[in-house]
């Protein structure tokens, strides 16, 4: 076995092989359907326990690249030449979206939670928040007065730079991240960015407000229908879309995540006519699994992904924050395009907000969540 795992690598073991694992599939060296190697031929090969070896395993089922079969083994269900999987094991039917909380149609679309993984705001520690904010004035002083640069703070975006690094293997330098006022607003810029003359793929169903600000923006908006892993296939190929927003941890109102073989074909499928990706990460930190999927920015390398993320579950949807993350070739255009627009963030925010991640409490308020709700879906 050619699998190579080094101790002195600070990334664990099961990550390891994981990614090695990984690489295999997509590379087809594993055909779809074809099984893995036991844990216990890959454990004693490479002198790892079988905990070790399970637990790569796991995540490689969590991403869709493989499926447990009960007394048989792991089998490999990624296809790289198409968008679905082999086995009718891995079909399911859309989740039912939640009921508006407030009985307004619309309620639910406005706070935009996600079936079963709803973190309430009030959740992350106000005793933190106040100290935080406290210490930004004490440290800070008149500096929170400054008018921010347009692309945001030098210091938020270095610290966001470094927790995609370390959090979604997100490998971007500040210059190429983007702060603005809530997703809607980033939305805007996308449209000034990329073009009017294009039509804009979205997600049918989709969180209502992206189709509404891309109306609002006089751009053509076509509806691709979601499957149980992601919009379907032959209506991915069939569009006339240049530009494709999608939400692929997973999507609001259904609540679908697309599987790791609709991740590849969407890379794809941008990679064909100039083709760009929009990929809306909304509340992926709150995944219960140790490691969150693969972003669509990490997996691409042609350049074509953009990323987009905001702080209002994370932290609170009243700091209205955001930030989106371009491919290094879309930089130079953004600021001969769009480079004169003020930052809509508040300077005194953005510093509360980098002192948050770079103190290390963001962090921890985000693994707090996630091992609470991994304790609960044990019960």
């Amino acid at each position: 076995m050619r699998y190579l795992i080094s101790r002195d690598d600070p990334v664990p073991a099961y990550l390891q092989l994981y990614r090695q694992i990984r690489e295999d599939i997509v590379r087809g060296d594993y055909l779809c359907g074809g099984k893995l190697p036991s844990k216990r031929i890959i454990a004693g090969e490479l002198g790892l326990s079988t905990v070790t070896v399970e637990h790569a395993y796991a995540l490689l089922c969590d991403e869709g690249y493989v499926e447990s079969r009960q007394r048989s083994g792991y089998y490999v269900i990624f296809r790289p030449g198409d968008g679905f999987t082999s086995s009718p094991q891995t079909e399911k039917p859309l989740p039912e979206a939640k009921p508006a909380p407030s009985g307004r149609p619309d309620a639910a679309e406005e706070a935009r939670p996600l079936p079963g993984t709803q973190p309430a705001a009030s959740e992350f520690p106000f005793t933190v928040l106040a100290r935080t904010m406290r210490k930004v004035i004490s440290d800070r002083g008149e500096q929170i007065l400054d008018r921010s640069p347009n692309l945001g703070l030098s210091e938020l975006r270095s610290a966001v730079s470094r927790y995609l690094a370390r959090s979604r293997g997100i490998t971007a330098d500040a210059g190429q991240i983007v702060i603005g006022s809530g997703s809607e607003y980033l939305y805007g810029l996308i449209v000034e960015l990329l073009g009017r003359d294009k039509i804009y793929g979205i997600e049918s169903p989709s969180y209502k407000k992206i189709e509404q600000v891309y109306r609002a923006c006089d751009v053509q908006v076509e509806k691709l229908p979601l499957g149980s892993d992601g919009i379907e296939s032959p209506a991915l190929w069939a569009s006339r879309a240049g530009v494709l927003h999608i939400s692929p941890y997973r999507s609001f109102p259904s609540g679908v995540t697309a599987s790791a073989s609709k991740r590849h074909e969407y890379i794809r499928w941008a990679a064909e006519q100039g083709r760009c990706l929009v990929e809306d990460d909304f509340e992926s930190e709150f995944s219960v699994l140790t490691k969150p999927e693969e972003t669509l920015f990490a997996l691409s390398t042609d350049g074509n992904v953009i990323y987009m993320n905001t702080f209002s579950q994370t932290v609170s949807p009243s700091l209205r924050a955001g930030y989106m993350v371009l491919p290094q070739s879309l930089v130079p255009e953004f600021e001969e395009k769009l480079g004169f627009y003020a930052c809509t963030v508040p300077t005194y925010l953005q510093y509360v907000l980098a002192e948050l991640i770079d103190s290390g409490d963001f962090e921890r308020h985000i693994n707090r969540v996630r091992r609470k709700k991994r304790d609960a879906g044990r019960q």
